[in-house]
């Protein structure tokens, strides 16, 4: 009988989020500080080999989906091989990706060969000043043409929008008015603690006071239903192509059917996001120990699991929380 990742709780931990980076192009302003950020040194990395390795110890425990983030995944030289190498694991049942919308129509075309046509999307605003302002970056014609191309070639589409009352309120019914056309998914995020300091507001635009807005301008939506484990609370204008969700990211209402494990771009194994790492799995590989030490490491990472994001939260020694860039999301 396999061996599976069941946290004191009774969640079954089947849903692994690896960061192959903690490098980005974009430098939006609440997943790194305006002044930049100083970023890991290459060898401090897990190598490509590695993280076949370790990916497979954890599906021979259990994980059935794998999710490849960053920093920016696609800013990684060779990231497709390794895509192509991690398809091989015939015990993974599902890859998908989160991209600020940096990959190229060639790269697109390999990943749908792959059979990974799961992409989310990081975008926070339809206008291309507002964009500007909140990436620091002049590339919302390329995001646009990334997410045109992944839905001419019928990729399974999700728009990720972090909510900030200062900077993009209208661009919320814009968002909502896309999915009338196009069979994408728009999800609304709160604000997160993970911008790289200790300075952080709770949000004024909580997932309720988002749904009032939304209800206000499309008072037809209709509840939908939301995917297993899903962390967002979805809905449907009638007669749209698409649909939209709203992620409590910050109120955290969904930790109780949490089944996520993260593991950074160095090794870094987090069981919460909101939480401290726990060990530091590259760390134990490269001394040499040998498989079964890893899955140890795993397992008793997965007992110590905290009930909710904000019990893990309060774990953090000092308070402070480290680049979304890094974490992965």
């Amino acid at each position: 009988m396999q061996q599976e990742l069941i946290d004191k709780y009774g969640r079954k931990l089947d849903y692994l989020r690896l960061s192959v980076t903690d490098r980005c192009n974009f430098r939006c302003y609440y997943c790194m500080p305006e002044e930049g950020m100083n970023f890991v040194q290459r060898e401090d990395l897990l190598t490509y080999e590695e993280l076949d390795y370790i990916t497979k110890i954890f599906v021979n425990l259990g994980v059935k989906k794998i999710r490849i983030t960053g920093g920016e995944p696609f800013v990684r030289k060779g990231i497709v091989d390794f895509l192509e190498l991690l398809s091989k694991n015939k015990g993974l049942k599902e890859i998908t990706l989160t991209s600020n919308g940096s990959i190229s129509k060639e790269q697109i075309s390999k990943l749908a060969v792959l059979g990974i046509k799961k992409v989310n999307i990081s975008l926070d605003s339809l206008d291309p000043q507002r964009f500007h302002e909140i990436t620091r970056r002049d590339k919302f014609d390329e995001v646009m043409s990334c997410i045109k191309e992944l839905l001419a070639q019928d990729f399974n589409v999700k728009l990720n929008c972090v909510i900030d009352g200062k900077k993009n309120i209208d661009d919320i019914v814009p968002f909502i008015k896309l999915t009338e056309k196009h069979p994408l998914s728009v999800r609304f995020l709160e604000e997160m603690p993970f911008n790289g300091t200790d300075k952080f507001d709770i949000p004024e635009w909580n997932y309720k006071a988002l749904y009032s807005y939304i209800e206000s301008h499309f008072p037809e939506i209709r509840k939908i239903i939301d995917e297993s484990n899903s962390t967002s609370i979805n809905y449907q204008v009638p007669g749209y192509l698409g649909s939209f969700g709203i992620i409590p990211a910050f109120s955290r209402t969904f930790c109780g059917t949490c089944n996520r494990i993260r593991l950074s771009a160095t090794g870094e194994l987090r069981t919460c996001l909101y939480g401290p790492p726990v060990c530091n799995l590259r760390d134990i590989l490269r001394s040499g120990p040998g498989e079964e030490m890893l899955k140890s490491a795993i397992l008793s990472a997965i007992a110590g699991k905290a009930k909710d994001g904000f019990e893990a939260e309060n774990q953090i020694a000092d308070g402070s929380k480290k680049s979304m860039s890094f974490l992965g999301g």
